[in-house]
């Protein structure tokens, strides 16, 4: 399957996941920051943004497969991951098979309880069902505060950061979500449970309220090898509320992996 990418910068390969319903411009306020230091790739996953969907999807294991065939098509040999959501799922499990040097995983999927999944997944479906509101009104809707406040206050603390532009295309590339339904289906059994065996750092906003910042303590206690970090101030999209705090959450993750490179080379 071909995926679309966003590819920018230099240097040792830096690929960004997004989340469900969600396209590569979940990390547009942060590409210039990391292309800076790697040769970023920002991804549309299957079925989402201009990806086309798969014949069929099993799930976790058909993500993590089809971002494997992607890196090897590319020639990608474990590159560092950045997910958020959804994507910070995908991030852990390629490291836990062995296909990403290093993880930073931005309120990751996979740290919930059913009843969590249940309402996160609930808030997610009432969003794609407004986001089929006929885009000339949505165009007129996002040019108030109003309008962005109401469609984005629930992934992002400060959605005024969000032009209206951005926000009809974020609206339209969830209303375009191909994978969604499959995703969420999936996603509603989905738990983390595997050992990523590289550096992971493990972010997530103060003010998440999609998925709450208590499961960020199961994290913690499911991964104490791993890095963990708090976003004061972040919403669930954690890259538009600070960019420069994202950034360097993740550049501080890279560079990780390759002192722990270094060491194992010495």
């Amino acid at each position: 399957m071909t995926l679309y990418t966003v590819r920018k910068g230099a240097g040792e390969p830096l690929v960004l996941i997004h989340g469900i319903g969600h396209h590569w411009r979940a990390w547009e306020p942060v590409i210039d920051l990391l292309a800076a230091h790697h040769d970023v790739i920002a991804i549309d996953l299957p079925g989402f943004g201009r990806s086309p969907a798969p014949a069929e999807n099993h799930g976790m294991p058909s993500a993590v497969e089809a971002l494997a065939a992607y890196f090897a098509e590319a020639g990608l040999d474990r590159p560092h991951v950045a997910g958020n959501s959804l994507g910070g799922a995908i991030a852990l499990e390629l490291a836990a098979a062995g296909h990403a040097r290093s993880v930073t995983a931005l309120s990751p999927a996979g740290f919930c309880t059913p009843a969590q999944v249940r309402r996160a997944l609930s808030i997610l479906r009432g969003h794609r069902v407004g986001a089929f509101t006929p885009a000339p009104l949505l165009k007129v809707f996002y040019r108030t505060g109003f309008g962005k406040a109401f469609s984005f206050g629930w992934l992002v603390r400060n959605p005024g950061v969000l032009t209206a532009e951005r926000a009809l295309a974020d609206t339209l590339a969830l209303r375009g979500g191909r994978g969604f339904g499959a995703v969420a289906r999936h996603g509603r059994a989905y738990t983390f449970t595997a050992d990523p065996g590289v550096p992971v750092t493990i972010a997530w906003g103060s003010r998440d309220r999609i998925f709450l910042p208590v499961q960020a303590g199961v994290a913690r206690d499911r991964l104490p090898g791993a890095r963990h970090v708090t976003l004061d101030g972040c919403g669930h999209v954690p890259m538009s509320d600070d960019p420069a705090l994202v950034a360097g959450v993740i550049l501080r993750t890279t560079a990780a992996a390759r002192r722990m490179d270094r060491l194992e080379v010495d």
